[in-house]
């Protein structure tokens, strides 16, 4: 049976609103730990005397009981509770502020839980925040060995490790520079190549795809990959689909510092998608007078729905979708034509279509009453990004238009496989289709 190597039991984080812990000198941190045993003690006395402690003392913490505005505090995290078996390789996915960094901030002990508990079984390597654990005025060679002592290296075990440590982060040329020179591609680089080589039993990686360029991504997704294969766990937080989908077996939705689902990480990544994408993924038109068109015709609705037939803004890179255009005619049109037209968010438009593109059409009257066109949008198509639809629009070809309504309705098409996936870099254009390719070997 599986060894459970993370158990994570109703943990739960306050913090108060607006609260700041300053940049911290080595010397105070060096003074705090000399007081340390003294403030716990007090701590302890305190809680046993049920003392007050004021504001302005030491002891005093954001999100406890002595704040005296209870709408000042938030929490981060609230009850949430898993476990991780030994060699699983877990996601951790939700909308920026859903708690995902805290999460492993507590699991990396960097920070303490308001509430609940946490068991790990195995040393653990932490790649969270650029820069976490480095000292701007130290070089890059004295930072791996200040950053292994860190994730709990011993000086011969980083000295040992040492050519690989540069080589993986290919920083030879700068080794020896002060590290608040390095770029932060840079101090990803050193920091994932320390944290990499530690050989922890779980490594927990937080957005190390955001930082670094293509080639350094694809040693960092493949660096993991063999970490897995060693029977290491791992978390993920991120916010690129495709590498959690590729990585990752189950994956873990946080929703407002609560978990939304634990599961395959196909079926999260799905919710995620859809979580909240009916916002905007929708215009409607209630009062007919009131809609864009004239006597003979008005608008009624524009909608984006997904391959499942939903109203949303947020769409599998893999999947088809549909813009959905309902109108009613009011009177009898013929050579009527309905369309629209897509831009990025640049401004740079994708393609401009019609229903006269249809293979049958000749401009056929069309009796009142009411109509829906749905024209459907391949999947592999579209390139990661954010989009929206510049121009609905009914009209008569070299007559009159009868509606136009611009710049509606902005959704995203979101990479969770397809070209490309197989590695983490965005690649460049407004399509990004899936084309066959045959290989043939033609002889040496």
């Amino acid at each position: 049976m599986t060894e459970t190597v993370i158990k994570v039991e109703n943990l739960s984080k306050q913090y108060r609103i607006g609260a700041r812990e300053g940049y911290r000198t080595f010397r105070e941190t060096l003074v705090d730990a000399v007081k340390a045993p003294v403030l716990n003690l007090q701590k302890a006395l305190s809680r046993v005397r049920k003392t007050k402690i004021p504001s302005d003392s030491p002891l005093y913490a954001p999100g406890s009981k002595q704040s005296s505005r209870s709408d000042d505090l938030i929490w981060a995290l609230k009850e949430v509770s898993f476990e991780v078996k030994q060699g699983e390789v877990v996601g951790i996915i939700g909308r920026n502020g859903a708690g995902k960094s805290t999460l492993l901030k507590i699991l990396s002990r960097i920070t303490e839980p308001t509430e609940g508990r946490v068991e790990l079984r195995g040393r653990v390597g932490s790649l969270l925040e650029v820069g976490t654990g480095f000292h701007p005025e130290l070089t890059g060679h004295e930072n791996i060995y200040l950053y292994g002592a860190i994730l709990g290296m011993d000086r011969w075990e980083v000295t040992r490790k040492f050519d690989g440590i540069v080589a993986f982060a290919e920083l030879e040329k700068f080794i020896d520079t002060p590290v608040k020179k390095y770029s932060s591609g840079m101090y990803m680089r050193l920091a994932f190549a320390v944290a990499a080589h530690l050989e922890p039993e779980i490594l927990l990686v937080d957005e190390v795809l955001a930082v670094g360029d293509a080639e350094f991504q694809k040693k960092c997704l493949g660096k993991m990959d063999e970490v897995s294969r060693e029977g290491r766990t791992v978390l993920f937080v991120s916010h690129n689909m495709a590498a959690v989908n590729r990585l990752c077996a189950n994956a873990i939705l946080l929703n407002a510092g609560k978990i939304q689902i634990t599961g395959a990480t196909d079926e999260v990544v799905g919710i995620y998608l859809h979580a909240g994408a009916e916002e905007d993924a929708e215009y409607l038109c209630n009062e007919l007078d009131s809609a864009p068109g004239d006597e003979d015709i008005r608008l009624r609705a524009v909608r984006i729905l997904d391959s499942q037939a939903e109203t949303s803004s947020k769409l599998d890179i893999r999947k088809s979708f549909k813009v959905e255009i309902e109108y009613e005619i009011l009177r009898t049109l013929t050579s009527l034509r309905i369309g629209f037209r897509i831009i990025t968010a640049d401004g740079t438009v994708v393609f401009t279509t019609s229903d006269s593109e249809v293979p049958d059409w000749t401009g056929n009257a069309r009796h009142p009453g009411r109509y829906i066109n749905r024209c459907e949008i391949p999947g592999n198509l579209l390139n990661e990004g954010r989009y929206s639809l510049l121009n609905v629009w009914a009209d008569i070809p070299f007559v009159k238009i009868k509606f136009l309504v611009e710049n509606i309705l902005p959704f995203q098409i979101e990479r969770t496989g397809g070209a490309g996936a197989r590695y983490p870099e965005r690649w460049t254009g407004v399509v990004c289709p899936s084309l066959r390719w045959d290989i043939h070997y033609v002889g040496a």
